[in-house]
């Protein structure tokens, strides 16, 4: 192979050194934006935010892109520019990030309800939550129907199921709280369907159904959760009262004895040797 042959092999060594370094500088920059959030000691406390400004200026102005327009839109907003974190975003296509980015800007500027608009549309589940949680203290009711909404909305996009049955699960505890409690068996059942193997949400159905009497509902729940954990207290101590209601008080006191050596705590075993009295 002559020189000229071996010219494009060069170019290409080249191309790709060229890439390499400047894809480490970016994340050299990356580290500088964010060195706030970085663990003391570690390299990124060591580079200079200006370093990672200008250089992600650059990219802008040569290339501007979602990710570069991102970057500098949340360094903007952590530094408390928000006028320049609001112009970085309105640049980028309309999108998840892009409204999570406003949203977090509205927030800033004391927006509440528009920053619940865009976390709303996102969506964001872990902004959306803090901000029904926050909404719940001051109008419970309203916080409610704002989770029913959101829900759904996680629900018409596909999103994963075990977003949405956490959405469901705590529809269903704002709704007992609201004292709702056919609203929320049905919802926390949605849940249990959506993630049959969450102990959180088949307790919570099984215990909902027991306070209303509903132990045709109560029990499979209960022996559905035995499936999945053999060693819940809660569970087994369910089933007591379940066998209790139906007459058998040998096997509550049988259930009563296991629960207790699993968890002498469990909120459930309590009520069960309460009924056994």
């Amino acid at each position: 192979m002559n020189a000229v042959q071996r010219l494009p092999v060069w170019i290409a060594a080249v191309v790709a050194v060229c890439a390499l370094a400047a894809l480490g500088t970016i994340q050299i920059a990356s580290d500088a934006l964010f060195a706030g959030a970085a663990a003391p000691g570690t390299l990124p406390k060591h580079i200079p935010m200006p370093f990672g400004l200008s250089v992600y200026r650059f990219l802008d102005r040569i290339a501007p892109a979602e990710y570069v327009e991102d970057t500098l839109g949340n360094a903007a907003l952590a530094r408390g520019d928000i006028a320049a974190a609001q112009r970085h975003a309105v640049r980028m296509p309309p999108n998840a990030r892009r409204n999570d980015l406003l949203g977090r800007i509205a927030l800033a500027r004391g927006q509440t309800l528009l920053a619940q608009e865009y976390f709303f549309v996102a969506p964001d589940v872990e902004a959306m939550q803090h901000q029904i949680s926050l909404l719940l203290r001051s109008d419970p009711r309203s916080g409610y129907a704002l989770e029913k909404r959101f829900v759904a909305r996680l629900q018409s996009l596909g999103t994963h199921p075990d977003a949405v049955a956490d959405g469901y699960w705590r529809e269903g505890v704002l709704a007992a709280s609201l004292h709702e409690s056919r609203t929320s068996l049905r919802a926390y059942q949605r849940a249990v369907r959506l993630a049959p193997l969450n102990m959180t949400y088949i307790l919570a159905a099984a215990n909902q159904a027991y306070v209303m009497h509903d132990d045709a509902v109560a029990e499979p729940l209960y022996r559905q959760g035995l499936s999945v954990n053999p060693r819940s207290a809660d569970v087994v101590a369910g089933l007591g009262i379940m066998a209790l209601h139906r007459g058998d008080r040998a096997a509550a006191l049988r259930y009563a004895a296991r629960a207790r050596a699993l968890d002498p705590r469990s909120g459930m075993l309590r009520d069960l040797i309460d009924e056994l009295r």
